[in-house]
């Protein structure tokens, strides 16, 4: 069964699937710039990580305990291609994401914690994990590029429990959490208003066939940068 979010993923790999989707500016002059085909590809592979090694499927819960940033946002659409809800606060999850995996040490909250290294070079989790912790970086790249779904997702099925403890179905995604943009705009998103925030915005924008930058609060918002990643709209 079709949910939002599959057909979204659809989409993206397929029109204009090579003009940019997600571009992210990070500390350190980093800069990563995915096109709806490698986006697609990212989330494919996060998904059947999810599905495949951690027994993931429609209905499991996703914490994100993650900051704003382009591997928060794969996660994401992972968790919703697979039917998952993404919880965006505190809640209680069967499956945590973190870039503090040392915090979950001695945890019995989760059936399974995942651990996420936020430099875009990152092959691996740098020093030791916790026994247990699924290195994302070192595990991400094994899994195919295709994602096929073990299980159909449900459109009833929470997709997003938001920071607040509202929940918004699957069904609901893109016209429900989203928030709505000028179509084709190449959004600027400020990683600083909040993962919440980067999430209803960018899947705004990728629901109206635009494309977003998304800044880090440490990175200067310059003309300059406006005028090279050619910002427009709202």
């Amino acid at each position: 069964m079709s949910i939002p979010a599959t057909e979204l993923m659809t989409t993206l790999r397929s029109g204009h699937s090579t003009s940019p989707r997600l571009t992210w500016y990070g500390p350190d002059s980093e800069r990563v710039e995915l096109s709806g085909r490698v986006l697609d590809n990212w989330v494919a592979k996060t998904s059947n990580l999810l599905q495949d090694e951690l027994d993931a499927g429609p209905g499991s819960r996703l914490r994100l305990d993650l900051p704003p940033h382009w591997k928060s946002v794969i996660l994401a659409l992972a968790a919703w291609q697979l039917g998952m809800t993404t919880v965006l606060g505190d809640g209680e999850a069967d499956l945590l994401a973190t870039g503090e995996p040392e915090a979950s040490r001695g945890s019995a909250r989760y059936d399974a914690v995942i651990a996420v290294p936020l430099p875009a070079l990152a092959m691996r989790w740098p020093g030791e994990l916790p026994p247990g912790v699924v290195d994302y970086a070192a595990e991400v790249r094994s899994h195919r590029d295709v994602f096929m779904p073990h299980a159909d997702p449900d459109p009833a099925h929470p997709a997003v429990t938001s920071s607040d403890g509202t929940t918004y179905r699957h069904a609901d995604l893109l016209d429900g959490f989203a928030i709505g943009h000028q179509n084709g705009a190449r959004l600027l998103v400020k990683a600083g208003e909040g993962l919440e925030q980067v999430l209803v915005q960018s899947l705004g924008a990728w629901q109206q066939d635009g494309s977003v930058v998304l800044v880090h609060p440490d990175v200067e918002i310059t003309d300059k940068l406006l005028a090279n990643e050619r910002v427009q709209g709202s």
